[in-house]
């Protein structure tokens, strides 16, 4: 069953050199407050599975752990919006592999379904080829990507009952309900945490058997505020 912890105690499930996952996408969907937990603490050599490296708004998201050179590795499709993942890339300070978002999402799948692996032609006949072992099927070729799995998956949700079952809202529902599949320990941070029962079953997204820890979010209006100061702040920048 899932327990409910402070951000600061949840944190500590989180070691110098993890490999961790972390949902949403440009800070949409993002477990924002126990990102800036992490960044808080200094952790640090990890190797972190997200959709894509996030700088919205001038930093903050997954932004605040690369400007701090949080970050060994990174598993993702895309790190263009983020200019210091750019800079650690370019300078071999941060490893970076990169994945078609739907061959992303698939590995995370396949290692939350005790899958071997993915076989997909995306990929063939470009530098995605390197390091690739190739399978052919029925006549044709395919590249072999394994699965992804993690120490701990970050994930964000809009609700959550005492046992851990996940109601999601919006695009919350873009990498954290797989997400929480595929991971030894799961946290889920939430806008509301209700009582047993107040949830429908038609409304849970994540079952609770899946979910480890709880930890309360920041609450709508604290995630507007912030979207507000960084928009301002991104105006000055300009």
């Amino acid at each position: 069953m899932a327990v409910i912890q402070t951000v600061e105690r949840a944190v500590n499930y989180i070691k110098d050199g993890a490999t961790i996952m972390i949902g949403g996408f440009l800070g949409i969907g993002a477990p924002l407050k126990m990102i800036d937990q992490i960044a808080e603490n200094g952790i640090k050599d990890l190797t972190l599975i997200g959709v894509v490296g996030a700088y919205p708004g001038g930093g903050f998201d997954i932004g605040k752990l690369s400007a701090q050179k949080q970050i060994k590795k990174f598993i993702g499709a895309h790190i263009g919006t983020d200019p210091e993942f750019v800079k650690q890339y370019i300078g071999s300070e941060m490893e970076v592999e990169f994945n078609p978002m739907g061959t992303w999402i698939e590995r995370i799948r396949a290692g939350g379904a005790g899958l071997g692996g993915v076989l997909t032609p995306t990929g063939l006949g470009t530098e995605m080829e390197e390091n690739r072992e190739k399978v052919v099927v029925e006549g044709k070729e395919f590249l072999l990507y394994p699965p992804l799995k993690a120490s701990v998956a970050i994930i964000k949700a809009y609700r959550a009952d005492k046992l851990g079952n996940l109601q999601y809202r919006g695009t919350s529902l873009n990498s954290n309900p797989v997400m929480a599949t595929a991971a030894d320990l799961v946290i889920a941070e939430v806008d509301e945490i209700v009582e047993t029962g107040e949830l429908h079953y038609n409304e849970i997204g994540t079952p609770g058997i899946f979910v480890d820890v709880i930890v309360q979010g920041y609450s709508g209006q604290e995630r507007k505020q912030i979207f507000e100061d960084l928009w301002v702040r991104s105006k000055r920048l300009k």
